[in-house]
């Protein structure tokens, strides 16, 4: 292909923003189930009996299943077809949400949120791999920001999805809400969404590289979240263990004659490295802060689950508001403006929560996690769109498990890490709970500015100048 003109932009049709609409069913509803079962901790406590301590696994189990999950996505999706993996993912979230409904016990419970987690984990990544395949690269980066929003408004609806179902209904609900959202999803799936075929070529599952990478990272979480609790010995041996594990992974991943798990030669191709950073990175501030502040509104302030996600619910208009200027300039600009831009927003978004043992009015508040939204949306979508517009179609389904993966490793271990930093703090500071919160946001800020180190390092060019000069 020859000549000065650069490729026209494709036009984002009905039928594609269909299929969008139908795959961001399954991740919202994984992304939401995240969040919403933390507003019953108190009510399921008190239905099975059991301690905080205890109960806090429902929490925690699927998390460290959606950890274990995500690394198989894309393999399974190269193996099977992309939406076949998708509505199988489905399935195991829809029965593991009946089998959490039935729970008759705390322990019951949380091997049935194992079961959802593993199917949770699935959904974002198998879906962002198929609406990319069906987009194509020229309509990737604007449909890719409509779904990349989503799991930013999840933490916010979570707890008021949360705290408005427990106020008309039993626990049993926060589960089985899930269900008329799956089962339209599948419905609409098996008739919408077109069918992606597997790769050409069929490779081995790496059994070796899945025995070590998903455990480990689940074994290092869960050691973290030890180390919050302030159990000793299960969580150094649970950081050393995971540490050796994932170690023992990336040697493995790099000796191999075989098609690993998660290639880790794909961290050091241009631009897949620094995505890879700005991701990993940012999701531990976006994830971790998501933590910190409904914790210090209702521990700190003493507002309930419902006044906190009211709190919270500029964040979800600032995103939804970054959404819709991503969507209207990711072919136009840069995607490193927009990164750096965006992760900015979140550093001066962040700067007020620094200061909140001085006291931070409530309309600070509002303002702050507005331009935090706002950053969040101009971060995620570009940065996915850079990776997914420069591979191979047969490995979308590899690269977007790895950059799930990297954002969901984020997310849980900078939270477990600042939950650390917070009990640290909060013992330090003795009954000035505000300060506490005050001092780990710095560590916030900090994240914040690594992920910035690896986002200059993202392309000058888009996606459309790229492939000009490459003709």
């Amino acid at each position: 292909m020859s000549g000065d003109a650069a490729p026209p932009v494709e036009r984002v049709d009905r039928d594609l923003l269909r299929v969008a609409f139908i795959l961001v069913l399954g991740t919202f509803m994984a992304s939401l189930d995240a969040t919403i079962v933390s507003v019953g901790i108190d009510a399921l406590t008190r239905e099975f009996h059991a301690s905080v301590a205890e109960i806090q696994w429902v929490t925690t189990a699927y998390l460290l299943a959606v950890v274990a999950a995500v690394p198989a996505s894309g393999w399974l999706a190269g193996r099977f077809g992309g939406r076949r993996t998708w509505l199988a993912a489905v399935g195991v979230f829809l029965i593991g949400s009946v089998l959490c409904a039935l729970a008759w016990s705390a322990t019951s419970l949380i091997v049935f949120r194992v079961i959802q987690g593993l199917g949770g984990g699935l959904l974002p990544a198998t879906g962002q791999a198929l609406l990319a395949r069906v987009a194509g690269p020229q309509r990737t980066g604007r449909v890719i920001s409509v779904v990349a929003v989503v799991p930013l408004l999840s933490p916010v609806f979570g707890p008021l999805a949360g705290g408005s179902i427990l106020s008309v209904a039993p626990w049993p609900w926060l589960f089985l809400v899930n269900l008329p959202i799956g089962l339209a999803a599948v419905l609409l799936a098996r008739r919408h969404v077109p069918s992606v075929p597997p790769a050409t070529r069929r490779t081995p599952f790496d059994l070796r590289g899945a025995v070590l990478l998903s455990p480990g990272l689940a074994v290092l979480v869960y050691g973290l979240t030890e180390v919050a609790h302030g159990r000793t010995l299960p969580a150094v041996a649970g950081v050393t263990a995971g540490l050796a594990m994932l170690a023992g992974f990336t040697l493995h991943g790099l000796r191999t004659s075989g098609t690993p798990l998660v290639d880790p030669r794909l961290f050091t191709r241009p631009p897949f490295g620094a995505a890879a950073l700005a991701l990993l990175v940012l999701g531990a501030s976006v994830f971790g802060t998501m933590f910190l502040l409904p914790l210090y509104f209702q521990t700190g302030r003493g507002l309930s689950a419902w006044e906190a996600g009211l709190l919270l619910a500029p964040q979800g208009l600032g995103a939804a508001a970054g959404s819709v200027l991503v969507n209207r300039t990711i072919d136009k600009v840069a995607p490193r403006t927009l990164v750096v831009t965006g992760i900015a927003l979140i550093l001066a978004g962040t700067v007020p929560f620094t200061q909140l043992g001085h006291g931070v009015p409530d309309a600070a508040v509002a303002v702050a996690l507005a331009v935090r939204g706002l950053g969040m949306a101009m971060v995620g979508a570009p940065v996915m769109n850079i990776v997914y517009s420069r591979i191979e179609p047969e490995q979308l389904p590899r690269a977007s498990g790895a950059l799930n993966l990297l954002n969901t490793v984020g997310g849980s271990v900078g939270t477990a890490a600042l939950a650390v930093v917070l009990q640290s703090r909060l013992s330090a500071r003795g009954p000035d709970i505000a300060s506490a919160f005050a001092d780990t946001f710095w560590w916030v800020l900090g994240f914040c500015l690594l992920a910035a180190a690896g986002a200059t390092r993202l392309p000058r060019t888009g996606a459309r100048k790229a492939a000009k000069a490459s003709s």
